[in-house]
């Protein structure tokens, strides 16, 4: 049985551990592995995990008979947009995959934010990822392109999406 729940800065180094994992078989076709180690280095030290839980960012793993299997984060949008919020992680265990966990992660991530009267969940993901397919099925709906400059002659070439609540 796989359950989900909101966790802390005592996570951390689960998220850590889940990040490494996902993050070179989701994006090794796709970006260097120079480019994914900053990337990590930048979204995933101790610093920038807490700090991210400062700013409100929530976090939730899923887990497996206390096997942590995936994590997500959102938080709102801005304050003056607090409506919409923004699905800024998402990321189950190259072994887990096509279970349900992805779809269980962001259902309860919908679920949580309907009781802030949330009107939509906006995400950015890689243009090449193959989870654009996932979230395209689950109801999101590619509103812009954006590529963000992330230092050092990194960029991220996503694509916007938007679920509608």
């Amino acid at each position: 049985m796989i359950f989900e729940s909101k966790v802390g800065e005592e996570s951390i180094s689960i998220i850590q551990q889940l990040a490494n994992k996902t993050w070179k078989a989701a994006y090794s076709s796709i970006i260097s592995p120079e480019q994914i180690k900053y990337m990590l280095d930048l979204f995933y030290s101790e610093a920038s995990l807490l700090k991210q839980m400062q700013d409100g960012h929530q976090f939730i793993v899923a887990k497996e008979k206390d096997l942590a299997i995936g994590f997500a984060s959102y938080s709102p949008k801005t304050v003056e947009e607090s409506k919409i919020y923004r699905l800024h992680k998402l990321y189950v265990d190259p072994d887990k995959q096509g279970k349900g966990v992805g779809r269980l992660l962001t259902g309860y991530i919908i679920n949580d934010i309907g009781f802030y009267n949330a009107t939509a969940l906006e995400l950015n993901v890689n243009r090449n990822n193959k989870a654009l397919y996932f979230y395209q099925k689950f109801g999101f709906k590619i509103i812009k392109e954006e590529n963000i400059d992330i230092g050092h002659g990194y960029f991220m070439n996503d694509y916007v999406m938007e679920l509608s609540l």
